[in-house]
């Protein structure tokens, strides 16, 4: 929903993961248009102090969806995200998972036009948000993580963003995929995470 001020468009903006980063990009361009912003979980390394190594897994697995394919590749997406704390310096070195145990193809069928794998791996978690610009926006931002998924990467992350901008990290219901009713496979709570959403956007 969205109000009209003027000639700006005021709107009420949430977005999760590689929505959160776009959402934090346009707010720090563009905060004459978004009155409040909710960023939940936006998986950016850079805020991370083990980011080098963050980095170089993103990097890693996007160049084994390029080399192997999505099996692979979405292997070591699920096992980087879903990991909590710090990642070792060491954490190249650990074996790579296997993609048959989570039910993904281990045959390469020739197919690149995964976005996740194929570009997210690198745009969003190498964004680093302007937080001179969020800071002076008149927009209202709001940082949040799953209550599930405290010390993984996306969670950590929000929490390094709402302490830059000196900012209470918003807590929400499951996890980084909390909304989802396990259309996907994944299973959150959609009903508990809306009613958050609506209350943080009525305030």
């Amino acid at each position: 929903m969205s109000a009209s001020v003027g000639r700006a468009i005021k709107a009420w903006l949430a977005g999760w993961s590689g929505g959160a980063v776009n959402g934090l990009a346009l707010v720090a361009e563009h905060p004459e248009q978004v009155r409040t912003f909710v960023a939940h979980e936006p998986p950016t390394a850079q805020v991370l102090p083990d980011r080098d190594v963050a980095l170089a897994a993103c990097e890693d697995i996007h160049q084994t969806y390029q080399h192997s394919g999505m099996g692979p590749a979405m292997a070591k997406f699920i096992a980087l995200v879903g990991r909590k704390g710090l990642l070792p310096q060491t954490y190249a070195d650990e074996p790579a998972p296997n993609p048959a145990d989570f039910g993904l193809p281990t045959d390469d069928d020739g197919s690149r036009d995964d976005v996740l794998v194929g570009q997210n791996m690198r745009a969003c978690t190498s964004y680093h948000p302007d937080f001179d610009a969020l800071a002076a926006a008149p927009t209202r931002i709001v940082i949040a993580a799953g209550q599930e998924s405290e010390g993984e990467m996306a969670a950590r992350a929000a929490a390094a963003i709402a302490d830059r901008l000196g900012t209470e990290l918003t807590v929400f219901p499951s996890h980084h995929a909390g909304f989802l009713g396990g259309e996907f496979g994944q299973h959150g709570k959609p009903e508990e995470f809306a009613a958050v959403l609506r209350q943080v956007l009525s305030r």
